[in-house]
């Protein structure tokens, strides 16, 4: 049985102090959960919220990293500064980073939306310096409302899980998350209709299965993600193929994200 994992990507949010109150509120609501819980800070947190965490059952993970150890790339964080500070693991290929927002930025044109610039390419390669560096990572899939609306969302996502899995052996595939996020639903207030969402996951399953083999396929863990909160999750977390939750905005609050760790069966 795959044992369920929820998510939280606090995203640009959340300065030191916030965090570590955030945490503590946390801590005893989410004791005793039979899911996997994870809390992913922006890097200035990281550290603290780490420290914070030891001794529970609330794991540390990263919004992002580059695929080299270190060297001249400003701005970027690699793999061994994430696990030295107490990372397991590490969001990879999120919409966001890739420049796809599913609610209208304001003064966000195309050319700026390449300041975030991650592609399927960039997402493998960051994949593997995860794994290099015993971090797990959450690949993140998803479909913009132009594409669903073109009937192109199986080919989008079956592109982007089979490019993020590229050199990637059975053994290994069988530990990563991958996170189901359709990218008109993240901040947005949108939902996938739960039965849509577990056909999609669905979908990266057999995708999976194609690639890497039955086992692979039943072992490997599917998140939904996409305005997640605690009157919505229990029907989520219900369905055959999804198997926890990236959580967004609900993340930022300890009683909504603790339902939503409680809502996973």
């Amino acid at each position: 049985m795959r044992t369920p994992i929820i998510a939280g990507n606090w995203k640009m949010n959340n300065t030191v102090s916030q965090g570590l109150s955030l945490v503590e509120e946390l801590k005893p609501l989410a004791e005793g959960s039979r899911a996997e819980v994870v809390v992913c800070p922006p890097y200035t947190a990281l550290h603290p919220v780490g420290e914070a965490l030891q001794g529970t059952n609330i794991r540390l993970g990263a919004q992002n990293l580059f695929w080299q150890k270190s060297g001249a790339y400003t701005g970027q964080i690699s793999g061994p500064m994430l696990k030295d500070v107490g990372c397991d693991y590490v969001i990879l290929g999120h919409s966001e980073s890739r420049g796809r927002f599913g609610v209208e930025e304001e003064g966000m044109t195309e050319d700026l939306s390449q300041v975030f610039g991650d592609t399927d390419a960039s997402v493998n390669r960051k994949a593997h310096a995860a794994f290099e560096h015993g971090l797990t990572p959450i690949l993140c899939c998803g479909e913009t409302l132009a594409e669903r609306q073109a009937e192109a969302t199986d080919a989008i996502i079956a592109r982007q899980v089979q490019q993020a899995l590229q050199g990637f052996s059975a053994d290994q595939v069988r530990q990563i998350v991958i996170a189901y996020e359709p990218v008109w639903a993240i901040g947005t207030g949108e939902v996938c209709e739960s039965g849509e969402a577990n056909r999609v996951c669905g979908h990266i399953r057999s995708t999976v299965e194609s690639l890497h083999g039955s086992e692979a396929a039943q072992a490997v863990r599917i998140q939904y993600g996409g305005s997640v909160k605690p009157d919505n999750a229990a029907e989520l977390l219900g369905q055959e193929h999804i198997d926890g939750a990236l959580v967004g905005g609900a993340s930022l609050k300890a009683n909504d994200f603790a339902a939503i760790v409680n809502a996973a069966r």
